[in-house]
């Protein structure tokens, strides 16, 4: 399927979309490896559309083993221009709690040794790039400020609860945070934790590919209540809130996707 210019990136809870239409497996290889198994294209709402499961669709990738630059590359190699990201995340700022919608603004990037740049081998010259073998991207905001705006517009005009920005702390996982690792997130200026976030938006902006997210809050994170958390009710609450994202995913891409459409060639 050619022009395809938006994808959607499923987190924890949505490793399948069952209303892709006319879908077709992809399975490309990469400079960088094969990226996520379960990658579809085809039609949603009847907008052509990539869907992308981050941990691969039997949920093989714990968040530091994906590979996060084939993934990426994949999709501009199939001509994606905008990525939908949905990510679970805990809550540790008050209007961040369980079931709650939150399109972040910000990222602090705590992860260590992951492959989080495309610029590391010193021949990066392909097309995708221009013929350059380095560069220094500008990220001062992590979220297209311009697609961001869309997708709270689209949340608004369909009245969907949400909150419209904070920070996300990007932790290396696969384990839980510790109660005095969330204190020191908060101190920091976070507002949720998760593990997906980064270096994913660094490797779309390197490409040149619009990225939003759109976060789940499935649990308080640790030490944040008195409760202990559950690793039954954290699932539960991910399912619940994935059915959610799934009913309102279809009528988000045909709003991203005319606008996407409306963009000169």
């Amino acid at each position: 399927m050619k022009n395809t210019k938006l994808a959607i990136i499923g987190g924890s809870g949505l490793d399948n979309f069952e209303d892709f239409k006319q879908s077709e497996a992809v399975r490309l290889d990469t400079p960088y490896g094969y990226p996520a198994s379960g990658i579809k294209q085809g039609l949603l709402n009847d907008v052509p559309c990539v869907f992308l499961p981050r941990h691969g669709q039997q949920h093989e990738w714990p968040p530091h083993k994906v590979n996060y630059r084939a993934n990426i590359h994949l999709l501009k190699q199939l001509g994606v221009e905008s990525i939908i990201a949905i990510n679970v995340v805990g809550g540790i700022t008050s209007s961040m709690s369980p079931k709650t919608l939150v399109i972040p603004d910000q990222i602090i990037d705590y992860t260590y040794g992951r492959e989080h740049t495309l610029y590391d081998t010193g021949d990066y010259g392909d097309a995708f790039a221009g013929g350059k073998t380095f560069e220094h991207i500008e990220f001062s905001y992590p979220y297209s400020p311009g697609l961001r705006t869309q997708l709270i517009d689209f949340l608004q005009r369909h009245n969907i609860p949400f909150v419209g920005q904070g920070t996300y702390g990007c932790t290396q996982g696969p384990r839980l945070e510790t109660q005095a690792e969330i204190s020191r997130l908060h101190r920091d200026g976070c507002d949720i934790v998760g593990m997906t976030a980064m270096p994913e938006a660094a490797l779309a902006r390197e490409l040149g590919i619009d990225y939003v997210s759109i976060c789940v809050v499935v649990n308080w994170a640790a030490g944040i209540t008195k409760d202990t958390l559950e690793m039954e009710s954290i699932v539960q609450v991910c399912a619940e809130s994935m059915e959610t994202i799934k009913g309102l995913l279809p009528t988000l891409c045909v709003s991203i996707g005319d606008n996407e459409n409306s963009k000169p060639s």
